[in-house]
This record gives structure tokens, C-alpha cells and sequence, in this order.
């Protein structure tokens, strides 16, 4: 069986000072996020380097990653909360010109 990857673009960023504000667009949910950094900003080991908030409430964290492929810095993100069926694993990327879209795949399997 092959892995096919379906990506999709789940929010829309921009960085401010040391944090990175957007929202999340969900079918059932759009809501503001706020990427703020962690005392262990610079990502060493296993901490993230960022906690994300929808207003007060901790929703996920992010962790400092490097593509293999292209050698791109971008952020390995999770997102959960009671409410969602599954925990959400993204990826934030900054764009030419300092905006930055979270990207979502869902793999699938199918026939060769």
C-alpha cells in the first residue's frame, strides 16, 4: 500500500515581537491563537519552544524542528483539548514575506 499525504492549510499567522498571532480555521472552530515563547525558546532536547493559548487556555506546544528535505526551520505543533476527537499535529512554516500558515496532513492508504 502507498501513503498518500492530503494537506491543508488550518490558520494564518503573523509574528508580533516574540510571539506568533493568528487564527485557526477549523471546520466546526475559528479561533485566535497566540504561539508564545517558553523559557526554553531555543527548542534544546525535547521542551518546546513555544506554549500556544487561545486566549487564557493552553492548547498545544510547539517544538523547533529542520526539515531533512529542504533544510527549512519550521515548528511541530500539537493542538488538543476535550473537545477534539484526537489530538491535531501540524506544522507551522513562515512564508516569503514573515506570514506563516499551519499546515495539517492527514495520511491515507491506498491501493497500488
Amino acid at each position: 500500500m502507498k501513503v498518500k499525504h492530503a494537506m491543508s492549510i488550518i490558520g494564518t499567522f503573523e509574528r508580533n515581537g516574540s510571539c506568533i498571532i493568528g487564527t485557526l480555521h477549523l471546520a466546526s472552530l475559528n479561533v485566535g491563537l497566540a504561539f508564545q515563547p517558553t523559557r526554553h525558546a531555543d527548542g534544546e532536547g525535547n521542551r518546546p519552544a513555544y506554549e500556544i493559548f487561545m486566549g487564557s487556555y493552553q492548547l498545544g506546544s510547539a517544538w523547533k524542528q529542520k526539515s531533512r528535505e529542504t533544510n527549512r526551520d519550521y515548528l511541530s505543533v500539537k493542538l488538543d483539548d476535550p473537545t477534539f476527537p484526537a489530538p491535531i499535529y501540524a506544522a507551522l512554516f513562515e512564508r516569503e514575506g514573515g506570514s506563516h500558515v499551519l499546515v495539517w496532513n492527514r495520511s491515507r492508504e491506498t491501493a497500488q
